[in-house]
Parts: C-alpha cells; structure tokens; sequence
C-alpha cells in the first residue's frame, strides 16, 4: 500500500505520490493495481482515529517502513510532511504502476518516470520477498518465496537459483520452480534475469544481503518521498 501510494509520482509534472494519499477514493482506488488494498488501508483507520492529528499520507508510507523493520529488515528512512487532498482532482491517472505482464522496457518506462535508476529498481523489486501474489487482486497466484513474511535477499536468490518453467492454469502467464513448483514468478519477475544491466544488480544482491539491504533502505525511503512538498 506504502508503495502503491508513492509510485504513482511523475516526475516531469510534479503529479501523484504518497502526499495527497488520493487512494482514498474511488478514482483511484478502484484502479487494477490496487486491488486488495483496502484491506490494509481500513487496519490502519483505528491508528487514524487513535492519532487524528497525523495525515493518511503520512501514517500509509510510515507503516510501510515500520513494517520492513518489524519483519527484520532495515530501518527505513521517514519524516512527516505529506498533505491529504482534500477532493479526488489531484488522483493520478490509472495506469502509472507497473504491470507484472511486460518486459524490462516497460519497467524502465514505469521507474524511470518517478526518476529512479537500474540499480534502484532492483533494490525495490527486491521487496518481491514479502507476500504472495492473489488470483482475486492481481490475477496471479502464489508466493515469491518460502519466507514471505520475513525480509531478506531470498527474492533475488530464488530467482537465480531456480529454473523457471511456465504455469499451465487458466491464468495470466506466470511461471514456476521446476524442483517443487510452489513458488511464482511474473515476466516482469523474470526480466530482472533477463535484462543484463538489471541483472547484474540481482547478481550483487543474491551474494550481499547487507548491501541489499542499504540499498533497499536509501530507494524505498526515496519513493516514499516522491513529490512530498517538507516544510
């Protein structure tokens, strides 16, 4: 949700991010990408209650980072000063996140707009290692790893470790671990391996968790502040 809400920014305009939290409505909301995130969204209305005074900007990205932390990843950067809109003219259009069906050129489409180069993009990706995918949100089914609750580089070791054989279901086209065939991939997985300047970076991360995790902590704390006007 944390990344949802940011990774609508536009560099070149200035438009979307997580300041504004436009998600609350419907123009927004009930974009594809963001399926299923009401779920998160409506946990955190008893904080909003409890602490009025704190913006839904703010709470959304600072439970995304508390929540790296809590499952044993790094201390993410954060700082208050995100704005809620006070109507739905500021939401973005749809069609600014990424889609799971498409190659590395679309990624780069996609990151390069909010202003984050290829090392940043797989430090984000990275974070594939938490959750699973739901056939009722997305369309896809299943988890990137057999740690989906704890943070690590797991993502990128599973990724390289594994050979990837696609899913015959009625799906979208996704991909499996041949060995036991309980994880999943997207194509959009897979052009991390693809793609030799992304890959070169899932090379360094599947052999250096540390370095994963300082590079995680310094993009994800930078897309977490995309367009946030600090006082």
């Amino acid at each position: 949700m944390a990344w949802h809400a940011s990774g609508t920014y536009n560099k070149s305009d200035g438009s979307g991010g997580s300041s504004g939290a436009t998600m609350r409505y419907k123009e927004e909301s009930s974009h594809g990408a963001n399926a299923g995130l009401d779920v998160a969204r409506n946990l955190l209305e008893p904080v909003k209650k409890k602490h009025p005074g704190i913006s839904y900007g703010d709470l959304w990205t600072l439970a995304g980072a508390v929540a790296i932390e809590e499952m044993g990843g790094p201390k993410i950067p954060w700082r208050p000063g995100r704005v809620d809109a006070t109507d739905s003219k500021s939401c973005p259009p749809d069609g600014r996140l990424p889609d799971a069906s498409k190659g590395a050129p679309h990624i780069r489409d996609v990151f390069y707009r909010m202003g984050f180069n290829d090392q940043e993009i797989v430090a984000l990706i990275g974070a594939h290692v938490l959750g699973r995918m739901h056939t009722n949100r997305s369309g896809y089914d299943g988890p990137w790893t057999h740690s989906p609750t704890t943070f690590s580089n797991d993502f990128f070791v599973q990724l390289k470790e594994n050979k990837w054989v696609k899913r015959k279901w009625n799906g979208p086209e996704q991909f499996k671990d041949e060995k036991e065939g309980n994880l999943a991939m997207t194509p959009a997985d897979l052009a991390f391996l693809s793609d030799p300047k992304f890959k070169k970076f899932v090379d360094l991360y599947a052999e250096n968790e540390q370095k994963f995790f300082e590079d995680f902590a310094k993009a994800f704390g930078k897309l977490l502040e995309l367009g946030v006007k600090f006082k």
